[in-house]
């Protein structure tokens, strides 16, 4: 296996586990959040969904200066919506690593946006997996505090 398809089953592992927990919120705590500061549940599922957009951006050394997000002023209709919307980007995202040589994964340096770190872009694109495993403990928190049995994401 290349280095890319081994990053590509890791992404696509943690989204899959992602999405089993994103799948047991029902609509009634969608808006859910567990205080003044946090993101609602259903904006967690899109903030990491839509994060797909802008890495695929980043790692392929667009700009970032004019970002806009697809997702802007789209309504919350459901996670399977959220999910179905975000397909094509998260495709988009993937068949752009998969075209990465295991060269550009240890030689390429991204800089992030964000916080101006330098990454070699192989840990760059295990840190994404990070983020969204992040968020993956933090919307778990979440069904434990709305007093939710979470769906088993070990299988």
């Amino acid at each position: 296996m290349t280095q890319s398809e081994l990053i590509i089953l890791n992404l696509t592992e943690i989204r899959r586990r992602s999405v089993i927990l994103w799948k047991g919120l029902p609509e009634s705590y969608y808006l859910w959040k567990p205080d003044a500061k946090a993101m609602t549940a259903i904006a967690m599922v899109r903030h990491v969904l839509e994060a797909d957009y802008g890495w695929n951006i980043i790692i392929n050394n667009g700009s970032m200066a004019k970002y806009q997000t697809p997702w802007q002023n789209r309504p919350y209709i459901s996670v399977a919506d959220e999910i179905e919307f975000a397909e094509p980007y998260r495709n988009a995202f993937l068949e752009s690593i998969r075209q990465f040589s295991d060269r550009e994964l240890n030689e390429t340096e991204i800089i992030h946006p964000g916080n101006g770190a330098k990454k070699n872009l192989g840990k760059y694109l295990l840190r994404i997996g990070y983020h969204e495993a992040v968020h993956a403990g933090q919307f778990l928190s979440y069904l434990r505090a709305m007093k939710m049995k979470p769906p088993a994401i070990w299988d």
